[in-house]
């Protein structure tokens, strides 16, 4: 495949999103990718550097030589790990490499991030607004900040789907993180409103009357994703509420629902790793409920 560009590309964290994410671009012909995790040191790393063997990409041995002489770094990390990923490599940019923040982080961190880069990189605030599988790289991106203009054509070179929202660091933050109070909050909903069906024997009951109101929505099919959704992401997705909840009190606002749906998040997390959860989250709302209300017999 002959490109006009052919950028050398860094990682900072590769767990799902940063394979899924490299992957997508080694198909699409870019050779040069490295990567790094604070993983790859211990016993835990060692998947992740296989995966990235198995993909072509090259495992670094520190954060300063996984973005040495590169032209783009993504970060992917832990929504708690953002800043501290940012302040990893600062001393080790040359060349002044975009800097794409993927991190589900409020719109304050992605600025703090931004600053502390300085003028080290050029910074583009990045939210991915869909599951990263399967379009990998294409999937589609709100972009913002002083440098996402000027990115823009790069990145739609290398086939990744993206609209430029703003050029102020944090606008595309604020919709990710804002659209999550209401995605996120469902699923809980979905989570709390299906168990409760189920535990009184009334599942296809309460189902059925959900039709009544929203009479477009497949309310199986809904329960099904969210339920899966939750129990294989919770943890994850708790640390993504927690900072909805950073974007409301930097807007003035309580963000009492978005606590609450933290907490159930975090606690579908803990109960999808039930061996008995986990072999049911393909079979369907009826078997998914069943074996999170017996693995969950003392939640409250």
């Amino acid at each position: 495949m002959t490109r006009r560009n052919t950028p050398r590309i860094s990682f900072i964290g590769f767990g799902e999103a940063g394979q899924a994410i490299a992957s997508g671009l080694r198909d699409a012909g870019i050779e040069r990718i490295a990567s790094w995790d604070i993983l790859f040191p211990e016993s835990a790393g060692a998947r992740l550097k296989a995966a990235g063997k198995t993909m072509g990409v090259r495992t670094a041995s520190s954060a300063g030589d996984a973005v040495r002489e590169t032209d783009i770094i993504i970060s992917a990390v832990t929504a708690a790990s953002s800043v501290d990923a940012a302040r990893s490599v600062v001393p080790h940019l040359s060349g002044r490499p975009y800097y794409l923040d993927i991190n589900s982080v409020s719109p304050g961190r992605k600025q703090e991030t931004a600053k502390l880069l300085g003028e080290g990189a050029r910074y583009v605030d990045v939210a991915v607004i869909a599951p990263i599988h399967p379009a990998r790289h294409r999937t589609p991106l709100l972009i913002s900040g002083p440098h996402a203009d000027e990115v823009s054509p790069l990145l739609r070179e290398l086939e990744m789907q993206l609209t430029v929202v703003s050029p102020e660091t944090g606008s595309a933050a604020a919709i990710k993180m804002i659209r999550s109070v209401m995605i996120k909050g469902i699923e809980a909903l979905t989570l709390e409103c299906f168990l409760a069906a189920s535990r009184a024997g009334v599942l296809e009951e309460v189902t059925a009357s959900l039709k009544n109101n929203y009479p477009t929505l497949d309310w199986t099919k809904i329960a099904d994703y969210n339920l899966e959704r939750m129990a294989s992401h919770g943890e994850r997705r708790a640390a993504e509420m927690e900072e909805s909840a950073a974007t409301l009190r930097e807007l003035g606002l309580n963000p009492l629902m978005v606590d609450s749906t933290v907490k159930r998040q975090r606690e579908m997390g803990t109960i999808g790793k039930n061996e008995a959860v986990r072999e049911v989250l393909k079979s369907g709302r009826a078997a998914m409920l069943d074996a999170i209300s017996a693995a969950a017999k003392n939640w409250r």
